[in-house]
């Protein structure tokens, strides 16, 4: 029964999108180690403040949300909604993953926990911006873009203004996969007074703007190459993961979304963890 709880409340906070943020998280603080010493015990709080970040966000989206999931047909099997979680659970669930990441920001250094309560603040607004702002994609791309940014003051103490490059692909990237998320709600969030960037453009136009926000994070990530020193291995990981985007892009049309969960997940998670492997791959060949 413990396992079938976990997996539950994995469901529930999509524990498998972990691999959007974390990876960029990682890629951050391997730039870091370019010129910082890191070790295994910041590598495991790094990782620990990530998840309990990413989980406090999520359990707090699905609690706010509970009612209108409830009423969106394709959300209405989701675990509050169905009553196999309790809302008393989640908020539990929030409080844990909340003191988590505050926690592993206080083993890392003074300015990473000084800096959390900012962290939760930004992921946590953001489930609230669909109900005012059709700019809401944007505000999900600044809380994961927080990751990498994170990432790096766990491992150097301060912030460099440089990191941002990373931030800045993040934020852009998530804000176009996110654009081709919403596109499958258009409908139902215009009848329930949701906003996003398909509502207020349709579809159609909100492809061409994510298809632009992707080509910027492409443009960023090849000046954190630049910028950072990075070689071969990383401009070929950079190249293999352009072609994911146009890949992605192929996939979803504006009449034809039926391949919109193999270019939401499979291909973003394919692309945060190819930027990763191949920034790792290249700090540790030199």
């Amino acid at each position: 029964m413990l396992v079938e709880r976990i997996v539950t409340y994995g469901r529930m906070i999509k524990f498998s999108h972990s691999v959007f943020a974390l990876p960029f998280a990682f890629s951050g603080a391997v730039l870091a180690a370019l010129e910082f010493d890191i070790n295994i015990s910041q590598v495991f709080w790094i990782a620990v403040a990530m998840v309990g970040a990413r989980s406090a966000a999520m359990g707090f989206n699905r609690l706010v949300d509970r009612d209108m999931d409830a009423a969106n047909p394709r959300t209405a099997s989701r675990e509050l909604p169905k009553g196999l979680i309790s809302p008393a659970a989640v908020r539990a669930l929030i409080t844990i993953s909340s003191a988590a990441l505050i926690l592993a920001a206080w083993r890392l250094n003074p300015l990473c926990f000084a800096l959390s309560p900012v962290a939760l603040g930004i992921v946590f607004f953001y489930s609230y911006t669909k109900r005012f702002t059709w700019a809401t994609q944007f505000f999900l791309g600044l809380a994961l873009s927080v990751a990498p940014v994170g990432a790096w003051i766990a491992i150097t103490g301060s912030l460099d203004p440089w990191i941002l490059l990373l931030a800045g692909a993040v934020l852009a990237w998530v804000s176009g996969f996110d654009i081709i998320y919403a596109c499958q709600d258009v409908a139902f969030d215009r009848g329930y007074g949701i906003y996003s960037i398909p509502q207020r453009f349709g579809a159609r136009s909100g492809l061409v703007i994510a298809r632009v926000l992707h080509a910027v994070s492409f443009v960023l990530m090849a000046a954190v190459g630049v910028r950072f020193g990075m070689g071969v291995i990383y401009s070929i990981g950079l190249v293999i993961v352009g072609g994911l985007i146009v890949y992605e892009h192929s996939l979803v049309k504006p009449d034809d979304l039926s391949k919109l969960g193999v270019a939401f997940m499979n291909v973003n998670a394919a692309i945060s963890t190819v930027f990763f492997a191949f920034t790792l791959g290249d700090v540790l060949w030199r």
